[in-house]
């Protein structure tokens, strides 16, 4: 039985991350939108206990994860960590005193707890002492309505906001003067100011030598000569590829020789690596996660496939650069020697790596029905997929563990 998830970043008004939303399935057949409640929430608190940790999925922030009446009453938040969840209850459940008593009960254990898509009526006062989150349809709730909801809970100071579906900037401002204290949704995906940032001599070295290693064969003539004319980045591939990950028998001396005994895909994603944390040294660092988890993925989509995995890798590290650099990607495409499939992916959304990225954003938006259409039309092993896209969250987190430490 396979088990898969997508996690949708949860960030706070500086706009670092603060936790994630796990929408978990057991399959691509059984995940559309009429899919029973009960049954998934069953299936995802049994997928944490036998084929994963949330660990793999979280890190070290929170989890939300949806909750029904029903799995409520059978005490199900409880097989989980208090310190690793947030429990929320789904929009479906009527207030009323067997809720009331379930939420009384997990906030007396300690259990940080959510209302779901938030309608605001006068019974839920009730529940205000035991309500740590009130997350909040930004795009179906007029600004009226949630100044009462402000007004109804000015007595419950403990109280955040969380505004969901913010999907441009605007409507992340706009959130922010309302007071709102974490944001859901996709805008932070999206250029901010349309400005245009030059990149940096150190920034194009590495982006040349992304475009070199993109290719089929390495020219490695060329790839040495670059190096060797940018001492601080020989210095990082010589300690990189001498470093004890790669148990190598005898210490590295030259740059031909660390480029040799490295290989394509290990320099590859050695310069990626390098290039996302320049460009996104001043950005929220979910970012640079989500540019390394799509690189991954799309690598693991390639080899399913049996189409060219650099070229995919590097075109997820590059999807989120109009983000990271607050300026179209028609812009950011233009600056950079990136080979010309790979630019037809990211701005005209054209080829087989354009459909590797909408299967990614997919992914990201649990929209399993588009991606299950997507995975049928490209002929991918469907039950490969779910594999793929976790080991590209877990190579991720231990990406970032590494860049973290170093």
């Amino acid at each position: 039985m396979y088990f898969y998830a997508a996690r949708q970043p949860i960030l706070d008004r500086n706009k670092e991350l603060y936790a994630y939303e796990l929408l978990f399935r057991d399959s691509l057949d059984n995940v559309f939108p009429d899919i029973d409640g009960d049954e998934a929430t069953s299936k995802m608190i049994e997928g944490s206990q036998f084929s994963f940790s949330l660990e793999d999925f979280l890190g070290d922030k929170p989890g939300f994860i949806n909750f029904t009446l029903d799995t409520l009453q059978k005490k199900y938040p409880r097989m989980l960590p208090k310190e690793q969840i947030v429990v929320e209850v789904l929009e479906t459940i009527q207030p009323g005193k067997r809720l009331l008593a379930e939420c009384q009960d997990l906030k007396n254990k300690g259990y940080v707890l959510a209302l779901d898509d938030y309608e605001h009526q006068s019974v839920w006062r009730h529940f205000y002492p035991f309500i740590d989150i009130i997350k909040i349809d930004v795009l179906s709730t007029n600004i009226d309505t949630i100044h009462q909801i402000k007004q109804a809970i000015a007595d419950f100071p403990h109280i955040k906001l969380l505004a969901e579906k913010v999907e441009t900037n605007q409507q992340f401002e706009t959130a922010m003067e309302l007071g709102f204290d974490y944001f859901q949704g996709f805008f932070f995906s999206k250029p901010e100011m349309m400005q245009t940032k030059s990149l940096s001599p150190a920034q194009m070295t590495l982006a040349e030598l992304l475009y070199e290693t993109s290719k089929s064969e390495m020219d490695l003539t060329t790839i040495t000569a670059v190096f060797q004319r940018d001492i601080s980045l020989s210095y990082k591939l010589l300690r990189y590829s001498n470093s004890a990950i790669f148990k190598r028998r005898t210490e590295i001396a030259t740059i031909k020789q660390a480029l040799v005994v490295l290989g394509q895909a290990e320099l590859k994603r050695f310069l990626s690596l390098l290039f996302t944390a320049q460009i996104s040294s001043d950005k929220p660092a979910e970012l640079m996660r989500l540019s390394m988890t799509r690189a991954k993925f799309a690598e693991g989509l390639a080899e399913l496939h049996g189409s060219d995995s650099s070229k995919a890798y590097l075109t997820g590290m590059m999807s989120l650069m109009d983000a990271l650099l607050d300026e179209p990607i028609e812009s950011v495409m233009q600056k950079l020697p990136l080979a010309k499939d790979i630019k037809e992916a990211l701005v005209e959304g054209s080829g087989v790596l354009a459909d590797y990225l909408k299967l990614m954003q997919w992914y990201e938006h649990a929209d399993w029905q588009q991606a299950s259409a997507l995975i049928e039309q490209l002929r991918l092993p469907a039950n490969r997929v779910p594999d793929a896209y976790h080991e590209a969250i877990n190579w991720a987190n231990e990406q970032m563990k590494v860049m973290g430490d170093s």
